[in-house]
Protein backbone atom coordinates (compact mmCIF):
# COMPACT_ATOMS: atom_id res chain seq x y z
CA UNK A 1 0.00 0.00 0.00
CA UNK A 2 1.03 3.57 -0.67
CA UNK A 3 0.69 6.56 1.03
CA UNK A 4 -1.98 9.52 0.60
CA UNK A 5 -1.80 10.59 -2.55
CA UNK A 6 -3.43 13.10 -4.57
CA UNK A 7 -4.12 13.32 -8.58
CA UNK A 8 -6.08 15.15 -10.68
CA UNK A 9 -7.74 13.33 -13.70
CA UNK A 10 -9.65 13.39 -16.25
CA UNK A 11 -13.51 12.26 -15.44
CA UNK A 12 -14.90 13.28 -18.93
CA UNK A 13 -14.67 16.33 -18.35
CA UNK A 14 -11.80 18.92 -17.52
CA UNK A 15 -14.15 20.48 -14.65
CA UNK A 16 -13.96 17.49 -12.67
CA UNK A 17 -11.20 16.63 -10.78
CA UNK A 18 -10.53 13.28 -9.54
CA UNK A 19 -8.68 12.51 -5.72
CA UNK A 20 -7.27 9.03 -5.08
CA UNK A 21 -6.52 7.89 -2.31
CA UNK A 22 -4.55 4.69 -0.56
CA UNK A 23 -6.08 3.52 2.50
CA UNK A 24 -3.61 2.59 4.16
CA UNK A 25 -3.00 6.17 6.45
CA UNK A 26 -3.26 7.30 9.72
CA UNK A 27 -7.06 9.07 9.84
CA UNK A 28 -7.16 12.30 11.31
CA UNK A 29 -9.84 13.33 13.55
CA UNK A 30 -13.35 15.33 12.77
CA UNK A 31 -11.74 17.70 15.16
CA UNK A 32 -8.25 18.21 13.28
CA UNK A 33 -10.16 18.94 10.35
CA UNK A 34 -11.94 21.71 12.02
CA UNK A 35 -15.95 20.24 12.14
CA UNK A 36 -17.81 22.30 15.13
CA UNK A 37 -17.08 21.21 18.82
CA UNK A 38 -21.26 20.29 19.64
CA UNK A 39 -20.63 17.98 16.74
CA UNK A 40 -17.76 16.22 17.72
CA UNK A 41 -18.95 15.40 21.18
CA UNK A 42 -22.01 14.09 19.74
CA UNK A 43 -19.56 11.87 17.29
CA UNK A 44 -17.36 11.21 20.23
CA UNK A 45 -20.71 10.13 22.39
CA UNK A 46 -21.18 7.61 19.70
CA UNK A 47 -17.69 6.18 19.43
CA UNK A 48 -16.71 7.87 15.81
CA UNK A 49 -14.09 10.16 16.54
CA UNK A 50 -11.30 9.57 13.49
CA UNK A 51 -12.75 9.55 10.15
CA UNK A 52 -12.93 7.24 7.51
CA UNK A 53 -11.19 8.29 3.54
CA UNK A 54 -13.97 9.18 2.24
CA UNK A 55 -15.25 11.99 5.00
CA UNK A 56 -11.02 12.84 5.33
CA UNK A 57 -11.22 14.18 1.94
CA UNK A 58 -14.47 15.44 1.35
CA UNK A 59 -14.54 16.97 4.77
CA UNK A 60 -12.26 20.22 3.78
CA UNK A 61 -14.09 20.59 0.56
CA UNK A 62 -17.60 21.06 1.88
CA UNK A 63 -16.55 22.59 4.96
CA UNK A 64 -15.16 25.35 2.52
CA UNK A 65 -18.86 25.24 0.57
CA UNK A 66 -17.36 24.01 -2.39
CA UNK A 67 -19.43 21.37 -4.86
CA UNK A 68 -18.15 18.13 -5.07
CA UNK A 69 -18.74 14.72 -6.03
CA UNK A 70 -18.15 11.85 -3.84
CA UNK A 71 -17.39 8.30 -4.64
CA UNK A 72 -16.85 4.85 -2.92
CA UNK A 73 -17.60 1.58 -2.10
CA UNK A 74 -20.77 0.55 0.21
CA UNK A 75 -20.25 0.81 3.65
CA UNK A 76 -17.13 3.51 3.68
CA UNK A 77 -18.70 6.17 5.69
CA UNK A 78 -20.47 8.24 2.82
CA UNK A 79 -23.45 9.30 5.06
CA UNK A 80 -20.78 11.61 7.47
CA UNK A 81 -18.67 12.76 4.78
CA UNK A 82 -21.89 15.51 3.89
CA UNK A 83 -24.19 14.82 6.77
CA UNK A 84 -21.14 16.29 9.47
CA UNK A 85 -19.87 19.61 6.66
CA UNK A 86 -23.49 19.94 6.20
CA UNK A 87 -24.41 19.73 10.04
CA UNK A 88 -21.47 22.09 10.36
CA UNK A 89 -22.98 24.94 8.10
CA UNK A 90 -26.48 24.88 9.71
CA UNK A 91 -24.54 25.10 13.34
CA UNK A 92 -22.03 28.23 12.15
CA UNK A 93 -24.85 30.00 9.80
CA UNK A 94 -25.42 32.83 12.08
CA UNK A 95 -21.62 33.21 12.38
CA UNK A 96 -19.69 35.12 9.87
CA UNK A 97 -20.44 32.14 7.22
CA UNK A 98 -17.83 33.34 4.15
CA UNK A 99 -19.52 31.12 1.96
CA UNK A 100 -22.77 32.86 2.61
CA UNK A 101 -25.49 30.11 3.88
CA UNK A 102 -28.62 32.28 5.13
CA UNK A 103 -29.45 32.55 8.53
CA UNK A 104 -32.08 30.03 10.00
CA UNK A 105 -35.51 30.86 9.75
CA UNK A 106 -37.12 27.41 10.41
CA UNK A 107 -37.27 26.81 6.78
CA UNK A 108 -35.28 24.00 5.55
CA UNK A 109 -31.52 25.21 4.52
CA UNK A 110 -30.37 21.98 4.27
CA UNK A 111 -32.17 19.05 1.65
CA UNK A 112 -31.15 15.12 1.09
CA UNK A 113 -32.77 13.37 -1.87
CA UNK A 114 -32.45 9.64 -0.91
CA UNK A 115 -34.13 6.92 -3.70
CA UNK A 116 -35.68 4.57 -0.96
CA UNK A 117 -37.60 4.89 2.19
CA UNK A 118 -35.58 2.95 4.07
CA UNK A 119 -32.43 4.56 3.38
CA UNK A 120 -34.37 8.12 3.85
CA UNK A 121 -35.04 6.63 7.65
CA UNK A 122 -31.04 5.31 7.76
CA UNK A 123 -29.81 8.67 6.62
CA UNK A 124 -32.16 10.45 9.50
CA UNK A 125 -31.09 8.35 12.63
CA UNK A 126 -27.07 9.20 11.43
CA UNK A 127 -27.46 12.34 11.43
CA UNK A 128 -29.27 12.24 14.55
CA UNK A 129 -26.60 11.15 16.16
CA UNK A 130 -24.01 13.85 15.05
CA UNK A 131 -26.85 16.16 16.28
CA UNK A 132 -27.39 15.03 19.70
CA UNK A 133 -27.35 17.99 22.10
CA UNK A 134 -26.03 20.53 18.89
CA UNK A 135 -28.11 23.81 19.21
CA UNK A 136 -28.06 26.40 16.25
CA UNK A 137 -29.48 30.55 16.74
CA UNK A 138 -32.53 31.56 14.55
CA UNK A 139 -32.24 34.95 12.76
CA UNK A 140 -34.56 36.41 15.47
CA UNK A 141 -31.85 35.50 18.28
CA UNK A 142 -33.83 32.30 19.23
CA UNK A 143 -32.01 29.20 20.66
CA UNK A 144 -33.05 25.87 19.93
CA UNK A 145 -32.24 22.38 19.13
CA UNK A 146 -31.06 21.82 15.14
CA UNK A 147 -34.27 20.40 13.68
CA UNK A 148 -33.99 17.33 11.20
CA UNK A 149 -36.86 15.54 9.39
CA UNK A 150 -37.40 13.01 7.10
CA UNK A 151 -40.13 12.85 4.62
CA UNK A 152 -40.94 10.24 2.35
CA UNK A 153 -44.17 8.14 1.11
CA UNK A 154 -45.78 5.75 3.23
CA UNK A 155 -46.27 8.02 5.54
CA UNK A 156 -49.77 10.38 6.59
CA UNK A 157 -48.99 13.72 4.78
CA UNK A 158 -50.60 15.31 7.81
CA UNK A 159 -47.48 14.44 10.19
CA UNK A 160 -45.01 15.33 7.56
CA UNK A 161 -46.54 18.91 6.64
CA UNK A 162 -47.21 19.64 11.01
CA UNK A 163 -42.78 19.33 11.00
CA UNK A 164 -42.74 21.37 8.52
CA UNK A 165 -45.05 23.99 9.92
CA UNK A 166 -43.50 23.82 13.50
CA UNK A 167 -39.87 24.47 11.59
CA UNK A 168 -37.23 22.38 10.52
CA UNK A 169 -33.44 23.06 9.38
CA UNK A 170 -32.72 19.92 7.33
CA UNK A 171 -34.92 17.85 5.53
CA UNK A 172 -34.26 14.14 4.67
CA UNK A 173 -36.33 12.95 1.74
CA UNK A 174 -37.35 10.83 -1.52
CA UNK A 175 -38.14 12.65 -4.30
CA UNK A 176 -41.96 11.84 -5.20
CA UNK A 177 -43.09 13.21 -1.61
CA UNK A 178 -40.43 15.89 -1.48
CA UNK A 179 -42.05 17.23 -4.57
CA UNK A 180 -45.99 16.68 -3.57
CA UNK A 181 -45.39 18.67 -0.58
CA UNK A 182 -43.37 21.36 -2.44
CA UNK A 183 -46.11 21.65 -4.72
CA UNK A 184 -48.60 21.85 -2.32
CA UNK A 185 -46.37 24.74 -0.71
CA UNK A 186 -46.00 23.06 2.32
CA UNK A 187 -41.84 22.40 1.67
CA UNK A 188 -40.26 25.63 1.06
CA UNK A 189 -37.21 25.17 -1.02
CA UNK A 190 -36.03 29.03 -2.16
CA UNK A 191 -33.96 28.96 1.07
CA UNK A 192 -31.98 25.60 1.02
CA UNK A 193 -28.51 26.57 0.55
CA UNK A 194 -26.97 22.74 0.86
CA UNK A 195 -28.47 20.08 -1.25
CA UNK A 196 -27.37 16.37 -1.30
CA UNK A 197 -28.10 13.69 -3.23
CA UNK A 198 -27.50 9.93 -2.02
CA UNK A 199 -27.04 7.40 -3.99
CA UNK A 200 -27.43 8.99 -7.05
CA UNK A 201 -27.06 5.97 -9.06
CA UNK A 202 -29.68 3.98 -7.79
CA UNK A 203 -32.25 7.52 -8.43
CA UNK A 204 -31.09 7.20 -11.77
CA UNK A 205 -32.11 3.20 -12.00
CA UNK A 206 -35.26 4.18 -10.67
CA UNK A 207 -36.33 6.37 -12.89
CA UNK A 208 -36.47 9.40 -10.15
CA UNK A 209 -33.95 11.56 -12.60
CA UNK A 210 -36.97 13.83 -13.94
CA UNK A 211 -38.27 14.57 -10.47
CA UNK A 212 -34.58 15.31 -9.41
CA UNK A 213 -34.12 17.65 -11.96
CA UNK A 214 -37.56 19.24 -11.10
CA UNK A 215 -36.71 19.51 -7.47
CA UNK A 216 -33.06 21.03 -8.23
CA UNK A 217 -34.40 23.46 -10.74
CA UNK A 218 -36.52 24.85 -7.93
CA UNK A 219 -33.42 25.57 -5.40
CA UNK A 220 -31.45 28.78 -5.47
CA UNK A 221 -28.42 29.07 -7.88
CA UNK A 222 -26.08 29.99 -5.31
CA UNK A 223 -26.37 26.71 -3.13
CA UNK A 224 -23.81 24.05 -2.52
CA UNK A 225 -24.67 20.59 -3.97
CA UNK A 226 -22.53 17.77 -3.10
CA UNK A 227 -23.45 14.11 -5.38
CA UNK A 228 -22.76 10.93 -3.43
CA UNK A 229 -22.56 7.82 -5.30
CA UNK A 230 -20.89 4.16 -5.34
CA UNK A 231 -20.64 4.15 -9.25
CA UNK A 232 -20.97 6.93 -11.80
CA UNK A 233 -22.97 6.12 -14.72
CA UNK A 234 -23.11 8.40 -18.11
CA UNK A 235 -26.64 10.01 -16.85
CA UNK A 236 -25.22 10.90 -13.63
CA UNK A 237 -21.80 12.72 -14.81
CA UNK A 238 -24.27 14.71 -17.36
CA UNK A 239 -26.12 15.90 -13.93
CA UNK A 240 -22.89 16.79 -12.44
CA UNK A 241 -21.95 19.02 -14.95
CA UNK A 242 -25.51 20.87 -15.56
CA UNK A 243 -26.22 21.55 -11.55
CA UNK A 244 -22.73 21.65 -10.19
CA UNK A 245 -20.47 24.13 -9.75
CA UNK A 246 -16.69 23.06 -10.83
CA UNK A 247 -17.10 19.89 -8.83
CA UNK A 248 -14.19 17.90 -7.06
CA UNK A 249 -14.39 14.40 -8.00
CA UNK A 250 -13.26 11.86 -5.25
CA UNK A 251 -13.08 8.21 -5.10
CA UNK A 252 -11.61 7.12 -1.83
CA UNK A 253 -9.57 3.82 -3.03
CA UNK A 254 -6.77 2.51 -4.92
CA UNK A 255 -6.63 3.91 -8.86
CA UNK A 256 -6.98 0.28 -10.48
CA UNK A 257 -9.00 -0.86 -6.93
CA UNK A 258 -11.68 -3.66 -8.04
CA UNK A 259 -15.57 -2.10 -7.14
CA UNK A 260 -16.05 -4.91 -4.90
CA UNK A 261 -14.36 -5.15 -0.90
CA UNK A 262 -11.34 -6.60 -0.68
CA UNK A 263 -12.42 -8.18 2.70
CA UNK A 264 -15.36 -9.86 1.28
CA UNK A 265 -14.47 -13.59 0.35
CA UNK A 266 -16.64 -14.69 -2.58
CA UNK A 267 -18.05 -17.42 -3.64
CA UNK A 268 -20.22 -18.76 -6.91
CA UNK A 269 -21.98 -22.01 -7.36
CA UNK A 270 -24.19 -23.13 -10.13
CA UNK A 271 -27.64 -24.60 -7.88
CA UNK A 272 -31.06 -26.08 -9.00
CA UNK A 273 -33.95 -23.77 -8.21
CA UNK A 274 -34.97 -27.14 -6.28
CA UNK A 275 -32.39 -27.27 -4.33
CA UNK A 276 -31.76 -24.15 -3.49
CA UNK A 277 -33.78 -23.76 -0.17
CA UNK A 278 -31.68 -26.67 1.29
CA UNK A 279 -28.89 -25.31 0.40
CA UNK A 280 -29.14 -21.84 1.99
CA UNK A 281 -30.58 -23.48 5.15
CA UNK A 282 -27.86 -25.66 5.19
CA UNK A 283 -25.48 -22.15 4.74
CA UNK A 284 -27.24 -20.88 7.58
CA UNK A 285 -25.89 -23.31 9.50
CA UNK A 286 -22.24 -22.31 8.84
CA UNK A 287 -19.60 -21.79 11.86
CA UNK A 288 -19.06 -17.89 12.49
CA UNK A 289 -22.55 -17.20 10.90
CA UNK A 290 -23.86 -13.80 12.10
CA UNK A 291 -26.29 -11.36 10.53
CA UNK A 292 -27.44 -12.33 7.52
CA UNK A 293 -28.90 -10.84 4.80
CA UNK A 294 -30.69 -13.15 1.30
CA UNK A 295 -31.08 -11.40 -1.79
CA UNK A 296 -33.93 -11.72 -4.18
CA UNK A 297 -34.84 -10.18 -7.74
CA UNK A 298 -38.56 -10.51 -6.93
CA UNK A 299 -41.20 -9.95 -4.19
CA UNK A 300 -42.53 -12.98 -4.85
CA UNK A 301 -39.43 -14.61 -4.43
CA UNK A 302 -38.59 -12.48 -1.38
CA UNK A 303 -41.61 -13.37 0.43
CA UNK A 304 -41.70 -17.38 -0.48
CA UNK A 305 -37.86 -17.70 0.70
CA UNK A 306 -38.64 -16.06 3.80
CA UNK A 307 -41.61 -18.20 4.47
CA UNK A 308 -39.37 -20.94 3.73
CA UNK A 309 -36.94 -20.52 6.23
CA UNK A 310 -39.27 -19.34 8.85
CA UNK A 311 -40.95 -23.07 8.49
CA UNK A 312 -37.43 -24.92 8.92
CA UNK A 313 -37.28 -23.01 12.25
CA UNK A 314 -34.97 -19.99 11.53
CA UNK A 315 -35.61 -15.89 12.84
CA UNK A 316 -36.12 -14.51 9.52
CA UNK A 317 -37.92 -10.98 8.21
CA UNK A 318 -38.70 -10.04 5.01
CA UNK A 319 -38.27 -6.65 3.58
CA UNK A 320 -40.08 -5.86 -0.03
CA UNK A 321 -42.52 -3.85 -2.45
CA UNK A 322 -45.55 -5.80 -1.09
CA UNK A 323 -45.28 -5.00 2.31
CA UNK A 324 -46.87 -2.01 3.83
CA UNK A 325 -44.27 0.82 5.27
CA UNK A 326 -45.03 0.09 8.93
CA UNK A 327 -44.05 -4.23 8.28
CA UNK A 328 -41.17 -2.89 6.28
CA UNK A 329 -39.81 -0.66 9.80
CA UNK A 330 -40.70 -3.44 12.34
CA UNK A 331 -38.65 -6.05 10.29
CA UNK A 332 -35.34 -3.42 9.70
CA UNK A 333 -35.83 -2.75 13.18
CA UNK A 334 -36.13 -6.44 14.63
CA UNK A 335 -32.34 -6.70 12.43
CA UNK A 336 -31.00 -4.16 13.47
CA UNK A 337 -31.62 -4.76 17.12
CA UNK A 338 -30.70 -8.84 16.97
CA UNK A 339 -34.20 -9.92 17.43
CA UNK A 340 -33.74 -11.75 14.02
CA UNK A 341 -30.60 -12.74 12.22
CA UNK A 342 -31.47 -13.69 8.55
CA UNK A 343 -32.80 -10.72 6.36
CA UNK A 344 -34.89 -11.49 2.93
CA UNK A 345 -34.93 -8.28 0.86
CA UNK A 346 -34.98 -7.02 -2.44
CA UNK A 347 -32.57 -4.98 -4.45
CA UNK A 348 -34.89 -1.03 -3.91
CA UNK A 349 -35.58 -2.49 -0.67
CA UNK A 350 -32.35 -3.01 0.92
CA UNK A 351 -30.92 0.59 0.23
CA UNK A 352 -30.39 2.23 3.56
CA UNK A 353 -30.10 -0.95 5.48
CA UNK A 354 -26.40 -0.25 7.36
CA UNK A 355 -26.32 -2.99 9.89
CA UNK A 356 -21.70 -2.81 10.34
CA UNK A 357 -22.14 -6.84 11.70
CA UNK A 358 -23.58 -8.42 8.74
CA UNK A 359 -21.03 -11.38 8.40
CA UNK A 360 -23.13 -13.15 5.32
CA UNK A 361 -24.65 -12.36 1.36
CA UNK A 362 -26.43 -14.87 -0.16
CA UNK A 363 -27.74 -14.01 -3.48
CA UNK A 364 -30.46 -16.21 -3.71
CA UNK A 365 -30.83 -15.07 -7.43
CA UNK A 366 -28.47 -13.58 -9.54
CA UNK A 367 -27.81 -9.87 -9.83
CA UNK A 368 -28.90 -8.58 -12.83
CA UNK A 369 -26.00 -6.41 -13.57
CA UNK A 370 -22.53 -5.61 -11.69
CA UNK A 371 -23.60 -2.51 -10.41
CA UNK A 372 -26.21 -4.92 -8.77
CA UNK A 373 -23.73 -7.03 -7.76
CA UNK A 374 -21.57 -4.46 -5.77
CA UNK A 375 -24.40 -3.00 -3.83
CA UNK A 376 -25.54 -6.54 -2.93
CA UNK A 377 -22.19 -7.89 -1.44
CA UNK A 378 -21.47 -4.18 0.19
CA UNK A 379 -24.01 -5.05 2.75
CA UNK A 380 -21.01 -7.42 4.39
CA UNK A 381 -16.90 -6.13 5.36
CA UNK A 382 -18.00 -2.58 6.16
CA UNK A 383 -16.31 -0.26 8.38
CA UNK A 384 -13.19 -2.34 8.17
CA UNK A 385 -14.87 -5.76 8.91
CA UNK A 386 -14.57 -8.82 7.00
CA UNK A 387 -17.57 -10.97 5.28
CA UNK A 388 -18.70 -13.92 3.43
CA UNK A 389 -20.72 -13.22 -0.35
CA UNK A 390 -22.30 -15.89 -1.56
CA UNK A 391 -24.48 -16.24 -5.15
CA UNK A 392 -26.15 -19.13 -6.38
CA UNK A 393 -26.58 -19.20 -10.45
CA UNK A 394 -29.26 -21.28 -11.89
CA UNK A 395 -28.44 -22.66 -14.97
CA UNK A 396 -30.45 -20.32 -17.20
CA UNK A 397 -28.79 -17.50 -15.66
CA UNK A 398 -24.89 -18.27 -16.27
CA UNK A 399 -24.76 -16.07 -19.31
CA UNK A 400 -25.84 -13.21 -17.35
CA UNK A 401 -23.08 -14.06 -13.83
CA UNK A 402 -20.26 -14.50 -16.90
CA UNK A 403 -21.49 -10.74 -17.83
CA UNK A 404 -20.99 -9.48 -14.35
CA UNK A 405 -17.51 -11.86 -13.41
CA UNK A 406 -16.33 -10.28 -16.76
CA UNK A 407 -17.34 -6.55 -16.17
CA UNK A 408 -15.53 -6.88 -12.68
CA UNK A 409 -12.66 -9.15 -13.30
CA UNK A 410 -13.56 -11.75 -10.69
CA UNK A 411 -12.32 -14.72 -12.53
CA UNK A 412 -15.27 -17.04 -11.66
CA UNK A 413 -17.04 -17.43 -14.87
CA UNK A 414 -17.47 -20.89 -14.57
CA UNK A 415 -19.35 -21.81 -11.21
CA UNK A 416 -18.92 -25.23 -9.54
CA UNK A 417 -22.42 -27.05 -9.68
CA UNK A 418 -23.02 -27.26 -6.20
CA UNK A 419 -25.62 -29.27 -4.27
CA UNK A 420 -26.96 -28.99 -0.23
CA UNK A 421 -25.17 -32.53 0.00
CA UNK A 422 -21.88 -31.30 -1.67
CA UNK A 423 -18.39 -31.46 0.37
CA UNK A 424 -17.13 -28.81 -1.35
CA UNK A 425 -19.80 -26.14 -0.34
CA UNK A 426 -19.83 -27.57 3.76
CA UNK A 427 -15.55 -27.19 3.22
CA UNK A 428 -16.13 -23.88 1.88
CA UNK A 429 -18.23 -22.17 4.42
CA UNK A 430 -17.56 -24.55 7.33
CA UNK A 431 -20.69 -26.17 7.43
CA UNK A 432 -20.97 -29.09 10.12
CA UNK A 433 -21.45 -32.64 8.64
CA UNK A 434 -24.38 -33.00 10.97
CA UNK A 435 -26.47 -30.01 9.33
CA UNK A 436 -29.53 -30.77 7.77
CA UNK A 437 -32.24 -28.25 6.02
CA UNK A 438 -33.86 -28.14 9.24
CA UNK A 439 -32.95 -26.45 12.89
CA UNK A 440 -36.19 -26.89 14.69
CA UNK A 441 -39.51 -27.19 14.93
CA UNK A 442 -41.97 -25.19 11.92
CA UNK A 443 -44.24 -22.43 14.03
CA UNK A 444 -47.63 -23.86 15.13
CA UNK A 445 -50.82 -22.39 13.78
CA UNK A 446 -53.03 -20.21 15.53
CA UNK A 447 -55.27 -23.14 15.30
CA UNK A 448 -52.79 -26.19 16.70
CA UNK A 449 -51.97 -23.62 19.74
CA UNK A 450 -55.32 -23.51 20.68
CA UNK A 451 -55.53 -26.04 24.01
CA UNK A 452 -58.38 -28.40 24.64
CA UNK A 453 -61.35 -27.27 26.99
CA UNK A 454 -61.03 -29.31 30.22
CA UNK A 455 -63.84 -30.19 32.37
CA UNK A 456 -65.04 -28.33 35.01
CA UNK A 457 -65.00 -30.75 38.18
CA UNK A 458 -68.39 -28.94 39.98
CA UNK A 459 -70.12 -29.37 37.14
CA UNK A 460 -71.89 -32.82 36.46
CA UNK A 461 -71.37 -34.42 33.11
CA UNK A 462 -74.45 -34.46 30.74
CA UNK A 463 -75.46 -36.11 27.25
CA UNK A 464 -77.50 -35.26 24.96
CA UNK A 465 -78.94 -38.33 23.32
CA UNK A 466 -80.67 -38.63 20.23
CA UNK A 467 -83.52 -41.32 19.53
CA UNK A 468 -84.40 -43.28 16.21
CA UNK A 469 -88.30 -44.10 15.33
CA UNK A 470 -89.43 -42.29 18.82
CA UNK A 471 -88.90 -45.12 21.04
CA UNK A 472 -88.10 -44.10 24.69
CA UNK A 473 -85.06 -45.48 26.42
CA UNK A 474 -86.95 -47.14 29.00
CA UNK A 475 -88.84 -49.05 26.17
CA UNK A 476 -86.75 -49.94 23.60
CA UNK A 477 -83.14 -49.64 25.39
CA UNK A 478 -82.42 -46.61 23.36
CA UNK A 479 -81.61 -42.99 23.70
CA UNK A 480 -84.64 -40.59 22.93
CA UNK A 481 -85.22 -37.29 22.47
CA UNK A 482 -87.83 -35.59 25.11
CA UNK A 483 -90.18 -32.77 24.03
CA UNK A 484 -88.64 -30.08 26.29
CA UNK A 485 -85.11 -28.97 26.85
CA UNK A 486 -85.46 -30.05 31.22
CA UNK A 487 -86.02 -33.45 30.09
CA UNK A 488 -83.36 -33.47 27.56
CA UNK A 489 -80.33 -32.73 30.35
CA UNK A 490 -81.49 -35.56 32.52
CA UNK A 491 -80.40 -38.77 32.44
CA UNK A 492 -83.40 -40.96 31.08
CA UNK A 493 -85.80 -42.58 32.92
CA UNK A 494 -84.73 -40.01 36.24
CA UNK A 495 -86.54 -37.10 35.65
CA UNK A 496 -86.36 -35.01 38.93
CA UNK A 497 -89.35 -34.27 41.04
CA UNK A 498 -89.25 -30.87 40.41
CA UNK A 499 -90.31 -31.86 36.64
CA UNK A 500 -93.59 -33.83 37.55
CA UNK A 501 -96.04 -30.78 36.61
CA UNK A 502 -94.33 -30.91 33.25
CA UNK A 503 -94.74 -34.04 32.47
CA UNK A 504 -98.31 -33.74 33.69
CA UNK A 505 -98.95 -31.06 31.39
CA UNK A 506 -97.19 -33.11 28.57
CA UNK A 507 -99.20 -35.62 29.23
CA UNK A 508 -102.49 -34.17 28.72
CA UNK A 509 -101.64 -32.95 25.69
CA UNK A 510 -100.24 -35.95 23.88
CA UNK A 511 -102.63 -38.69 25.47
CA UNK A 512 -100.11 -40.24 27.79
CA UNK A 513 -100.99 -42.28 30.87
CA UNK A 514 -99.27 -41.41 34.19
CA UNK A 515 -97.20 -44.59 34.11
CA UNK A 516 -96.30 -44.24 30.39
CA UNK A 517 -94.91 -41.88 27.81
CA UNK A 518 -95.45 -42.08 24.69
CA UNK A 519 -93.40 -40.58 21.46
CA UNK A 520 -94.88 -37.53 19.78
CA UNK A 521 -96.00 -37.85 16.32
CA UNK A 522 -96.00 -35.63 13.60
CA UNK A 523 -99.29 -35.28 12.34
CA UNK A 524 -100.89 -33.40 9.28
CA UNK A 525 -104.24 -31.34 9.76
CA UNK A 526 -106.90 -31.53 6.77
CA UNK A 527 -109.89 -29.51 6.52
CA UNK A 528 -112.56 -31.31 8.67
CA UNK A 529 -110.62 -33.50 10.10
CA UNK A 530 -110.15 -35.55 13.93
CA UNK A 531 -109.20 -33.22 16.59
CA UNK A 532 -105.60 -33.61 17.56
CA UNK A 533 -106.99 -35.14 20.83
CA UNK A 534 -108.67 -37.99 18.74
CA UNK A 535 -105.64 -38.09 16.26
CA UNK A 536 -102.53 -38.39 18.98
CA UNK A 537 -105.07 -41.27 20.19
CA UNK A 538 -105.65 -43.14 17.39
CA UNK A 539 -103.87 -46.02 16.13
CA UNK A 540 -103.96 -44.80 12.24
CA UNK A 541 -101.78 -42.16 13.04
CA UNK A 542 -99.11 -44.05 11.97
Amino acid sequence: MTTNSTAAESAGSDDIQTTIVAEDHAAPTFAALGVHPAIVDALAADGKVHTFAIQELTLPLALAGSDLIGQARTGMGKTFGFGVPLLHRLVTANADDASGLRQLDNTPRGLIIVPTRELCVQVTEDLEIAAKGVDVTLADGTVRPLKITSIYGGRPYEQQIEELQNGVDLVVGTPGRLLDLAKQGHLVLGKVGVLVLDEADEMLDLGFLPDIERIMGALPTDRQTMLFSATMPGPIVTLARTFLNRPTHIRAEHANDSAVHERTTQYVYRAHAMDKAELVARVLQAEGRGATMIFTRTKRTAQKVADDLLERGFSVGAVHGDLGQVAREKALNRFREGKIDVLVATDVAARGIDVDDVTHVINYQCPDDEKTYVHRIGRTGRAGRTGIAITLVDWDELHRWGLIDKALSLGMPEPAETYSTSDHLREDLGIPEDANGRIGAPPRKADERREPREPRPDRPKRARRRTRGGKTEAAAGENSTTPNAADADAPAGDAPASDAPKAEANSSSTGESDGERRPRRRRRRRSGGKSAEGAAASPAAE
